[in-house]
């Protein structure tokens, strides 16, 4: 039985991932369980200096899921080189950078910094706004999300995967602008755009007003657009969005997603990722299917 999978000619020894922002480093979960366990884990976002991240209250919890207006507070590529990558070097599993940044030359220079760094691919968060633009965030306008992809492409020594905003018109449009920039390969979907008000309070839950919405109730519009962007592209894609078990795991792996990644289910249950990637071998078992390639796209 084959759980392998290769996303841009890296070969993972699972499907599963840690979605970026849950899971910090690892070095919080590797108490739990040996993160070899996983295909790879997915770094919190790194940025070219450090981020102190939005005003705080930043999380909210709401009904089969939560809200986050973290901001991206992140030490800076100079702390994640020197403590996070030697650290994550123990563990027989792939390591996958997110990347943030506020415009072009902060993606560029963080991409540069991890060029000779033994990272395994590169996941860009183009969800964060583009101060240049007036705020907008790369992945909502398909020229600059092509734009940004071609930039970060021209400098990275790694495979680039391009984290697809949810918050748009046509998710389509998007993957095609991405794979058109010289994307290796996909990953969606970051959070939702949502707002909670304290009613008591009469004021907002979060001080940044809107937040990103996570867990459960984003997970049918993800599989939806795993779906449709797997049908618009031909590179791989890796699924996420308010998987908790194996079985969410399976529905974006059987829509087209190559891989997935757990990330709000962690915060409930440290064990998440790992269940999830037992889940789905003892699925495999189940109906005697071996090879999870065969799974991939198989409902059309």
């Amino acid at each position: 039985m084959n759980t392998k999978v290769t996303i841009a000619g890296v070969e993972l020894k699972n499907p599963v991932m840690t979605a970026s922002g849950t899971f910090g480093s690892g070095a919080e979960y590797s108490e739990f369980y040996d993160l070899g366990a996983l295909g790879a884990v997915v770094t919190k976002g790194v940025a070219n200096v450090p981020w102190p991240g939005n005003p705080t209250p930043r999380i909210a919890e709401t009904r089969s899921g939560m809200l986050n207006a973290i901001g991206l507070q992140n030490p800076g590529i100079d702390v994640f080189v020197k403590r996070d990558i030697p650290f994550l070097k123990q563990y027989d599993t792939k390591i996958i950078v997110n990347v943030c940044g506020k415009s072009e030359e902060d993606y560029c220079e963080v991409v540069e910094r991890l060029a000779e760094e033994p990272v395994d691919l590169l996941e860009i968060n183009v969800s964060c706004p583009n101060v240049k633009e007036g705020g907008i965030a790369f992945g909502q306008d398909p020229k600059a999300l092509q734009h940004i992809t071609e930039q970060v492409k021209k400098r990275a020594k790694q495979p680039v995967i391009m984290k697809l905003s949810p918050n748009v018109t046509d998710i389509t449009v998007m993957a095609k602008a991405a794979e058109a920039g010289g994307a290796d390969a996909l990953s969606m979907i970051n959070t939702l755009t949502g707002m909670k008000i304290d009613i008591n309070r009469r004021t907002f839950a979060l001080a940044n007003k809107t937040g990103g919405m996570s867990g459960p109730a984003v997970k049918p519009v993800a599989v939806r657009m795993v779906y449709q962007a797997a049908n618009a592209v031909k590179i791989p894609i890796i699924g996420m969005g308010g998987i908790t078990n194996a079985d969410d795991a399976l529905e974006f792996i059987l829509a087209g997603a190559t891989a997935v990644s757990v990330g709000t289910a962690n915060f409930a249950n440290p064990y998440a990722a790992k269940e999830v990637a037992e889940g789905i071998e003892a699925y495999m078992k189940k109906y005697q299917v071996e090879d999870i390639k065969d799974l991939v796209g198989a409902v059309r």
